[in-house]
């Protein structure tokens, strides 16, 4: 069993490392969905970004069919998905966030279920994600589930928890904080993405398996027109 998992793991990670994110998703579909999460785990730490970031597509696109097939085997992942972000895990949970986002975006019975849990993420008072790279992820992982679900969001007040990540040091979260806000829908906070206008800082998003490259400043911009600013 261990050597079929291996050779599944590799095959996956072949399919995620081709150009296109439509025939990786084809191919990863094909297989059954639970035969494909563990794989999709493992590639979801993977240092080379189109990888990383096929897989958390892929992620997303297999827990929703999984959770239309057998919603409390999709649960059992999504909590598994939120031990590895716990500190009792022992890991440290590499593309865990956004891949968890990304099934909640693609699920809205999932989505449902766990949006509170995606903010706790942002809480200190919840779950609070420390480390930069994760708060990257989660940051990401918002910005993405607000395109589908930003009413839910908006109820469980993201945009309160969103705003002290535009003080961060790290650009990509800075940046990744004013896409989120901007798609959550609220124009009280263009004062506050308006600070980062200026900031030409280069900065990489991932967007529908394409990697766009931006500055915080355009993302500001954006945020703010989006807003209606």
């Amino acid at each position: 069993m261990a050597g079929g998992i291996r050779e599944l793991t590799r095959q996956v990670a072949v399919w995620l490392q081709g150009p296109d994110l439509a025939t990786a998703l084809a191919q990863v579909g094909a297989l059954a969905p639970d035969k494909a999460i563990k794989p999709l785990f493992s590639c979801l730490c993977a240092p080379e970004p189109q990888l990383k970031w096929h897989a958390v597509s892929a992620f997303g696109q297999t827990v929703a069919t999984l959770a239309d097939r057998e919603l409390e085997a999709a649960r059992v992942v999504i909590r598994r998905c939120m031990w590895m972000l716990n500190d009792e895990s022992g890991g440290i949970g590499w593309g865990v966030p956004e891949a968890m986002a990304e099934a909640l975006a693609r699920h809205p019975g999932l989505a449902a279920e766990y949006t509170h849990i995606l903010v706790a993420f942002m809480r200190e008072d919840g779950f609070y994600l420390e480390l930069p790279a994760l708060q990257q992820g989660l940051l990401w992982g918002l910005a993405r589930l607000a395109e589908v679900e930003a009413r839910r969001l908006r109820e469980r007040e993201a945009g309160r928890y969103l705003l002290p990540y535009l003080d961060s040091g790290d650009h990509l979260v800075v940046g990744l904080a004013c896409l989120a806000l901007g798609r959550l829908g609220d124009r009280r906070d263009i004062p506050a993405i308006a600070s980062h206008r200026a900031l030409s800082t280069p900065i990489t998003i991932y967007q529908n398996g394409e990697f766009m490259p931006r500055t915080v400043g355009q993302l500001a911009e954006e945020a703010i027109s989006q807003l209606g600013g």
